[in-house]
């Protein structure tokens, strides 16, 4: 049986792939679905972190000042709603066929959005010699309070997803990965350290009501972030070192 792939699909296969392999038909395409043991790499001592906020309306933001809009996906997530509600009203055979189709078209979609904002953030981290600080979300659905349009978005975007696919990229090319203590990364001067929930009078918007730094939230969190990151891993390996 021939296939094709990607040249780093390919290589992969080749060098890789263990055990059985699966053909799957979906939406009149066929996949051949394989496992791959894929090594490591040695995970390289970090010359400092790249911070990575996560969220909505940027999917993540980096202490570099880099952000990666949300607006794209969540703009498809919404037609989708609107296309699954009236495919549920219908209740007939072929509507909960296409309702299927469309549930995992959009599955795909949000995949490879998080998968390309993955690629970015490590090959960053990589080129520049620097580790990856990740907020730990998990339990994030029961502790952020939003509005209800706020809360269906919530819940149709995984934030471990996307943070999950940044470690795996991370671990493939042997960049460090740690996840840090989110409390109060919003609030918090990325300067002078002063913590006030008033600092945050817009959305994207941070003024430092102690030294008046001014900052977008996002890149301001993100640099909260990467600072709690060198801590964690100076933390960490000293632990290390000790034992």
């Amino acid at each position: 049986m021939a296939f094709t792939g990607s040249a780093q699909q390919l290589t992969t296969l080749a060098l890789y792939r263990k055990g059985e392999s699966d053909l799957v038909c979906r939406d009149g395409t066929w996949f051949l679905i394989a496992t791959c043991e894929v090594p490591d790499r040695p995970v390289a001592v970090p010359d400092g972190f790249l911070g990575v906020d996560l969220g909505i309306a940027n999917l993540a933001t980096t202490s570099d000042g880099a952000h990666h809009s949300g607006k794209g996906l969540n703009a498809v997530r919404h037609r989708h709603r609107e296309l699954r509600r009236r495919l549920q009203a219908k209740a007939t055979k072929s509507a909960k066929r296409l309702l299927k189709k469309r549930r995992r078209a959009e599955a795909r979609f949000a995949a490879d959005v998080n998968h390309t904002i993955a690629k970015r953030i490590v090959t960053e981290a990589e080129r520049t010699g620097r580790g990856i600080a990740l907020e730990d979300l998990q339990g994030i659905r029961e502790r952020v309070r939003l509005r209800k349009p706020q809360r269906v978005t919530l819940h149709a975007w995984s934030f471990r997803r996307l943070g999950g696919f940044i470690a795996y990229r991370a671990a493939r090319a042997g960049v460090a990965v740690v996840h840090v203590d989110p409390a109060y990364t919003s609030q918090e001067c990325s300067v002078c350290g002063h913590v006030d929930k008033r600092s945050r009078p817009g959305q994207a918007i941070f003024i430092c009501t102690s030294c008046g730094f001014a900052e977008h939230a996002d890149v301001n969190a993100a640099r909260n972030i990467a600072a709690r990151g060198v801590a964690g891993w100076a933390v960490s390996h000293a632990a290390g070192d000790a034992a």
